[in-house]
């Protein structure tokens, strides 16, 4: 059973994560996360003690999410595509569950991550670190190429984060694409991340050294 404590700080950790991303840190205001989560300002900085703790703790509450996702992804096992497979689906799923993160996640990054802390690095690295382990699973198997995990992750998470982020203006402007569909569903972007990330790593077959063994073994 969820306690009470618990939900309320849901509540205005859900406020604040729609205030932020409709007006950034500095144009959010206490009072109206306050409102919004139905609590009064001095019950929100019992649980956050400032505005800037609150922001870190929207963020953090999303990255800890993701590489707790992850790093089960990894610790399911199965093969190095199977594992960046699911890796994509857990990331996607989880920001899509966000629906605010994109639009906060941009502006900090407008901003050159300004507001960022340690314990928000600490669960980014464990999302890369994720990452490239899978990968290197996968260029030891002599299925994927050798590349930079950072390159990877940008590749996955930005065509993710933008699609999101992009929704309002696609919708306002429906009326100018006729003929275009704007409708997109969700599983249609990641499924083409998905594709484009496993064609961009996968190693040519006629390149990959334990392929080009394998077919020499079983010739002779």
């Amino acid at each position: 059973m969820v306690s009470q404590s618990a939900t309320r700080r849901d509540r205005i950790l859900d406020a604040a994560a729609e205030e932020f991303a409709a007006r950034g840190f500095h144009g959010a205001k206490v009072d109206r996360i306050a409102a919004r989560a139905r609590v009064n300002k001095a019950l929100l900085y019992y649980y956050f003690h400032n505005k800037a703790a609150l922001y870190r703790e929207t963020l953090l509450d999303v990255f800890r999410t993701i590489a707790s996702a992850v790093m089960s992804v990894h610790e399911q096992g199965g093969t190095a595509e199977e594992q960046l497979d699911r890796f994509i689906q857990a990331v996607a799923d989880q920001t899509s569950r966000r629906p605010r993160f994109p639009m906060i996640w941009l502006r900090e990054m407008a901003e050159g991550g300004r507001h960022l802390d340690e314990s928000i690095v600490v669960e980014m690295k464990k999302v890369l670190g994720t990452l490239g382990v899978i990968l290197a699973e996968g260029q030891r198997a002599g299925i994927f190429r050798e590349v930079n995990p950072f390159v990877v992750q940008i590749s996955i998470v930005a065509p993710l984060l933008l699609f999101s982020a992009t929704a309002p203006v696609r919708e306002r402007f429906r009326h100018l694409a006729a003929n275009t569909p704007v409708t997109i569903p969700r599983e249609v972007v990641v499924d083409h991340v998905r594709r484009a990330a496993l064609a961009a790593l996968r190693v040519p077959e006629t390149s990959s050294p334990r392929r080009s063994s394998s077919r020499r073994r079983s010739s002779s």
